[in-house]
């Protein structure tokens, strides 16, 4: 790798949004609301519910569906994968690791997402703007 990739990635925000899997999603959500005195955004996309929290930056949501399973699993953390996440998740069974849920769109407004087992097995996601 050259020097200006390095450059690049070293100033590169890697953390882009984060999950916190719920099985109530009601219950959850007045926790959170009141834990931190802040409004959640609700949002029923049919197969799941997820509450976005305020953000400027780095996001956060609890979501309730199938796949999202409270416990020691522990939080779903999406990476930045740049403009098209399809790059980067060609890469995952290259590299040692597994996709488990293939690129999908989110929603127009929040584009799109995939996730990955890494080579020790921690449960990842990658998101991307399309």
């Amino acid at each position: 790798m050259g020097n200006q990739s390095e450059t690049q990635d070293n100033k590169r925000s890697w953390t882009h949004w984060f999950e916190i899997p719920v099985s109530d999603f009601d219950r959850a959500k007045s926790f959170y609301e009141t834990l931190f005195e802040i409004e959640i955004q609700a949002i029923n996309f049919g197969s799941f519910k997820m509450g976005i929290f305020p953000h400027s930056d780095v996001g956060c949501a609890i979501v309730s569906g199938e796949g999202y399973t409270p416990g020691a699993q522990g939080a779903i953390v999406y990476l930045n994968a740049g403009p098209d996440l399809q790059v980067v998740a060609d890469r995952v069974e290259k590299a040692g690791g597994k996709i488990i849920q293939d690129k999908k769109q989110i929603s127009e407004e929040y584009g799109y997402m995939a996730l990955f087992l890494d080579c020790e097995g921690n449960k990842m996601a990658l998101h991307s703007v399309k």
